[in-house]
């Protein structure tokens, strides 16, 4: 037996990925290598790039060359949609064949909370799901305020035979919602959303989503997670994602950890980049305390 207060073995930081993120945006240009420093401090051993248009892609492979546990995506972000052009199947599909490092199609999806372009937006998202299908990898789904015309569309995909798998990233719908794409076989991704004291319907689906169909991410540089919000979002945050998906789910962060990571390493083929998972006792150790912040409205 070990002397009354002697320090404790630290308890291992299961791995844990972030699978949304853009970091090749400009607000990281000046400290990209002490951002990555401090991700792989916080046990980020795979962070999963989304791409907002085309002319990302040559940026986004130059940091996949930098950082070897990146991996990304390439497509066209439903608000710019309007920049859609005939040739850009045919350069998506090169660039997911150039190169593996490409796991997913997207960030494609419907946003009609900023933007009324409805048709344009639907022919965009149907290009882009045609071009995941072809070269058979995952979709990243941005969807604001569109969820019936979404399911409406992916359940018609389904019914002719070609099933969309993806995720619905930076999810912040209803539990009904959630239980539409969960049904369509979709996995739901949280972001620093659900860390606002306000999200309540946000909370419960977190309280209530399978533990093999819900991932992590940061989405940074946006939406940072409480304590920091207000300020530029990064990888290295999305550790508090999970302590908070931890703390409504009961159970220890090293479970959340490693359900959502390996959630992600199966979607997008990441199982050699994503650690050993963690032992039974750091599984269900006690979930943290509630961390005590400056109340903010969402």
């Amino acid at each position: 037996m070990g002397k009354v207060g002697a320090p404790q073995p630290p308890v291992r930081a299961a791995p844990l990925v972030d699978s949304h993120c853009h970091v090749v945006f400009a607000d990281f240009q000046e400290d990209l290598d002490l951002v990555a420093q401090r991700w792989r401090e916080q046990g980020v051993c795979a962070l999963v790039h989304a791409c907002v248009t085309p002319g990302e892609i040559p940026a986004i492979r130059q940091l996949a060359d930098r950082f070897p546990e990146l991996r990304y995506a390439v497509g066209l972000h439903p608000l710019e949609a309007g920049r859609w052009h005939e040739t850009m199947p045919d350069l998506f599909l090169k660039a997911c064949r150039r190169d593996e490092r490409v796991v997913a199609v997207g960030e494609l999806g419907l946003d009609l909370y900023k933007a009324t372009n409805v048709e344009q937006q639907v022919n965009v998202l149907e290009a882009q799901l045609d071009v995941a299908w072809e070269v058979d990898l995952p979709v990243i789904i941005h969807c604001r305020d569109a969820a019936m015309v979404l399911r409406d569309i992916l359940v018609a995909r389904r019914q002719s035979g070609r099933p969309v798998r993806g995720v619905m990233h930076c999810w912040a719908g209803t539990p009904q919602e959630m239980d539409w794409f969960l049904e369509l076989g979709l996995i739901i991704s949280f972001s620093g959303i659900v860390t606002f004291k306000n999200a309540k319907a946000v909370h419960a689906c977190a309280q209530q989503v399978p533990e093999d169909r819900y991932m992590v991410e940061t989405d940074c540089p946006f939406l940072a997670p409480t304590p920091h919000r207000g300020q530029r979002n990064e990888p290295a945050f999305v550790a508090h994602v999970a302590e908070k998906m931890a703390a409504l789910r009961h159970c220890s962060v090293a479970r959340v950890r490693h359900g959502s990571s390996q959630a992600a390493a199966r979607l997008f083929g990441l199982q050699p980049l994503v650690g050993e998972p963690p032992t039974v006792a750091e599984q269900f150790l006690p979930p943290p305390a509630p961390a005590t912040s400056t109340p903010h409205t969402l």
